[in-house]
């Protein structure tokens, strides 16, 4: 229950920290923080949370992270789908919150940081660049993660690196889908948003999977310490 409970809490500030930033910080007027300050929040709640849960949990805040790290052996079969479940939950409930402070101005809430290609993409992208890049992302991003907190790694540097790479996969990929990599996130904006996000959402889930799936494999035959 702690693990899920560290997952939960996780989760919900990586979505209200990361997606709170995009929806009223990104755009202000006269001084907005733009995506590169989006970019940093992403990658600051990644580190505070790693940091914070990591020896509880391992701070997944993921599924594909979860999935990643089973694939690979460090995570145990049953807590899979209970962490995916609790990550869930705490996207949705930090989206639910944002939903009241976004439309507390009277405003309504646009594209509320969702996920998206085609007409939902920042740049227009398609939904072939849109499968390639967040399929490549999430592949480094479990690699980084595998690496940085292997036995091997140099110790109490790994939230930071994780965070670092986060940040720098956000200011890649902001123009082309607004950045998932993360199945909960892209589901609790899309919820709340409706219409195309929802039916869009599959890519969302199915890329950041096929990306972690392979990083596992490739981390667990060839870069793992071997018996």
């Amino acid at each position: 229950m702690k693990k899920l409970v560290a997952e939960f809490i996780g989760t919900f500030w990586l979505v209200f920290g990361g997606c709170g930033s995009a929806i009223l910080a990104c755009n202000f007027p006269g001084n907005g923080i733009a995506y590169v300050g989006v970019a940093w929040a992403f990658g600051l709640t990644v580190v505070t949370m790693a940091y914070a849960f990591g020896h509880i949990s391992g701070a997944h805040l993921n599924p594909a992270v979860s999935i990643g790290a089973w694939v690979a052996g460090r995570l145990e079969t049953k807590n899979l789908l209970p962490y995916i479940v609790a990550q869930v939950l705490g996207g949705i409930a930090a989206a639910a919150l944002l939903y009241v402070i976004a439309t507390g101005n009277g405003s309504a809430i646009g594209s509320f940081a969702t996920n998206g290609y085609g007409d939902l993409s920042p740049g227009k992208y398609g939904m072939i660049a849109a499968l390639v890049i967040e399929i490549v992302l999430t592949f480094i991003f479990l690699l980084v993660i595998l690496g940085s907190t292997d036995e091997r790694a140099p110790k109490g540097f790994a939230g930071l690196a994780i965070g670092l790479c986060l940040t720098l996969i956000h200011l890649i990929s902001i123009p082309v889908t607004n950045t998932s990599v993360n199945p909960a996130r892209s589901t609790s904006q899309a919820i709340f948003v409706g219409g195309e996000a929802i039916s869009q959402l599959w890519l969302f889930w199915l890329a950041p999977i096929i990306g972690a799936i392979l990083a596992g494999l490739v981390y667990k035959y060839f870069l793992a310490l071997k018996d």
